[in-house]
């Protein structure tokens, strides 16, 4: 009787970990925008990309669906090389090379059928504050040039940069950035 148990609750195991599947982000069709508002005048823009991550996704039961996400803070893109310099000085980032901003989820809140709320430690600038994403998910399928599956997913959130021990320049400048996020991920093979 004890081995039908225990024959049974690994069965039960391995069937809840066979319903998650991991995911593996495409760094180049992931991005994470970012706005702010610089002095009134106007609403400018940064962007990162390249960087790394995995979801591992449970479509039977999405709240037990979890993403870690790691960019290299010298990803940064501004569009101008003074002003990424700038954010890389000892004023904001002070960035070396291995400097990262992680992203850890804690859960994930399911809000609709293709929408949930992702809590998570975002840990910027040494910093790790939980904030929440407003995410979507666009699509789950077949990709049209491999058939590998394949997955997409928008988000959106609101930091405030002095959190981070980035507020330099405020009020003046912005303390409120908009984030948006799309990825696109690879179920991992």
């Amino acid at each position: 009787m004890k081995s039908l148990f225990i024959a049974a609750a690994l069965t039960a195991t391995a069937s809840i970990a066979a319903a998650a599947e991991s995911y593996t982000l495409d760094a180049s069709h992931s991005q994470v925008l970012f706005s702010y508002d610089h002095l009134g005048f106007s609403t400018t823009f940064g962007m990162f990309s390249g960087f790394e991550g995995d979801i591992i996704w449970d479509k039977d039961s999405p709240a037990n669906s979890s993403v870690t996400v790691s960019i290299a803070t010298k990803s940064l893109f501004t569009g101008w090389e003074a002003r990424k310099g700038y954010f890389m000085s000892e004023e904001f980032f002070g960035a070396t090379d291995e400097d990262l901003i992680t992203f850890t989820s804690t859960s994930i809140e399911v809000t609709g059928d293709d929408t949930a709320l992702i809590t998570g430690d975002l840990t910027m600038n040494d910093v790790t504050k939980s904030v929440v994403l407003d995410a979507v998910l666009n699509q789950v399928g077949p990709h049209p040039f491999s058939g590998d599956e394949w997955a997409g997913f928008d988000a959106t959130t609101t930091l405030l940069r002095s959190d981070f021990g980035l507020g330099a320049f405020r009020p003046a400048v912005g303390d409120e950035v908009q984030v948006q996020i799309s990825i696109e991920a690879a179920k991992a093979k």
